[in-house]
């Protein structure tokens, strides 16, 4: 800290200096004509001459970054300057040089530059030439200060590399390593693909409220808020499902929102408090029906990311193929097939409970039946479900908001799909039964009342809605930060998520 204290001292004198001498730390109005990454494509595609070949009246460009190095020879120095065009990619350049000479820039534009320190913000105006070995370099004929730099970067500007420094500075974490920058840069490509995917399809990107009287679309517990001119509590959405469905009531057949939402639980690797879902509606489908449009979406996404047909993306260790058809199973099938359970057990609904008590998966009072298939499921199967895996047959005791099977009642028309071991989408036909949603609204009410504070309330409006009619329906939610941790092979939430929840300092 003392030595930060020191640099940052240093830069406020030479801060101090420059304004003395009429220089604006902080100037403004300085408009680049090309990116770093445009000025080096150029050299890839015109051969540059050498420095003295480099003829006055060679084409100029103007362009403006942040100085990443710099190597200062006497009467000459070299900077190396980054914006935002690159170190996205990897395999891309990590900066553009500049070569400074006091005969060409003059006295007082060199002294500006000698003055520079790293992460100091520079426009400038040069022509291209290569080097003595090689690299496309700017012959900078002109040039100005925009931003001084009061903070230094981390020591040799590649030496941020503590989870926690990163996740609290991210500003700092996105200038000075590059690969974080693809990684939002990919999240972006994500959620433009997936918006003009669906409408394509007809849909209608909406926004629904972020904050409700009454919480609900989904398990979880609430954060809490109130209103003061209305005199109100509210609750930060959970789930924008119900208003969505509200939509589909009113003659808006297709409609989706990429949306933010707010669950009052714990962090790990998987979970944020504030998280990005994709929720998306269609009248007249089935969950069927989503299960082909996820397939297509998804398998679409990666070649696109990809580029070059392959459907494939690494995620750690592992290879993750999106290619259709994904596998598919129901929750009774994987218990079988994944976890390795008799067929005779898991239809047993005595026998399935007493067996995971001697597993320690249950203590206590037993659970319903479809509540015990779940607790088995998530410990035993979930983790192991590698590849794309869709998950049918839900019990309709964990589906609150699903439509019933008509040909097993006791299971929804629901789909999850699982890869590398988590769940990123959820799916169902929905319960467009006025009736039925009561009973179960009621269901999920006694469970409150008896400690469950995750449980469903109480929604009349929405039930006066359903009363009008909503058309079958199938909607769908899909993790988006869970999704952009998968295509970009990122192993925890928060490094999908540019400013994630942590404690204080």
């Amino acid at each position: 800290m003392e030595d930060i204290n020191q640099q940052m001292g240093d830069r406020l004198r030479k801060m101090e200096s420059l304004r003395e001498a009429g220089v604006n730390p902080f100037a403004n109005g300085f408009t680049p004509t090309a990116t770093c990454a445009q000025v080096l494509e150029r050299a890839a595609e015109t051969e540059p001459p050498d420095m003295n070949e480099l003829a006055d009246d060679a084409p100029a460009f103007a362009v403006a970054g942040r100085v990443m190095a710099r190597n200062h020879m006497g009467k000459a120095m070299f900077l190396r300057i980054r914006d935002r065009s690159v170190g996205v990619s990897q395999d891309g350049p990590q900066a553009l040089q500049l070569y400074i000479r006091r005969e060409v820039v003059g006295d007082a534009i060199f002294q500006v530059f000698r003055q520079l320190d790293l992460g100091d913000i520079v426009g400038i105006e040069g022509a291209l030439f290569r080097t003595r070995t090689g690299e496309p370099t700017l012959m900078v004929r002109g040039g100005r200060l925009l931003t001084k730099s009061l903070r230094p970067l981390p020591e040799k500007f590649h030496g941020l590399t503590d989870v926690e420094t990163r996740l609290r500075q991210r500003y700092v974490d996105l200038i000075v390593n590059p690969a974080v920058r693809e990684v939002f840069h990919a999240r972006s490509l994500i959620t433009g693909f997936i918006r003009r995917f669906l409408a394509e399809r007809e849909f209608v990107e909406v926004e629904t409220p972020m904050m409700h009287p009454i919480p609900g679309g989904a398990v979880a517990r609430p954060f809490e808020t109130f209103h003061n001119a209305l005199g109100i509590p509210l609750f930060l959405r959970i789930a924008p499902e119900l208003y969505l469905k509200r939509l589909v009531v009113g003659g808006m057949e297709r409609v989706f929102e990429v949306n933010r939402n707010f669950r009052n639980e714990g962090l790990s690797p998987r979970h944020n408090p504030e998280f990005t879902m994709l929720e998306f509606y269609q009248a007249y489908a089935t969950y069927e029906d989503l299960i082909a449009l996820t397939e297509q979406m998804l398998a679409a996404l990666v070649l696109e990311l990809n580029g070059d047909g392959s459907t494939t993306r690494p995620f750690g260790e592992r290879v993750i193929d999106w290619k259709s058809p994904f596998a598919r199973m129901t929750v009774r099938e994987s218990l079988v097939e994944v976890a390795g359970l008799a067929p005779e057990l898991v239809a047993d609904a005595d026998a399935f409970i007493e067996h995971l008590r001697d597993k320690g998966l249950i203590e206590g009072a037993a659970p319903p039946y479809g509540k015990a298939l779940m607790l088995a499921f998530d410990a035993w199967v979930e983790p192991k479900l590698v590849q794309p895996t869709f998950i049918t047959q839900f019990p309709i005791e964990v589906s609150p908001l699903a439509r019933r099977n008509e040909e097993d009642p006791g299971y929804a028309d629901r789909f999850e799909l699982f890869v590398a071991g988590t769940e990123i989408a959820n799916a169902f036909s929905e319960l467009n039964d006025p009736l039925d949603q009561r009973a179960r609204f009621e269901a999920q009410v006694a469970e409150r009342a008896g400690g469950d504070n995750e449980a469903m309330f109480m929604d009349l409006d929405y039930i006066r809605a359903l009363e009008y009619g909503m058309p079958p329906t199938a909607g769908e939610g899909v993790g988006i930060d869970r999704l952009v941790m998968l295509m970009t092979d990122q192993q925890t939430i928060r490094e999908v998520i540019l400013f994630p929840h942590m404690r204080p300092e």
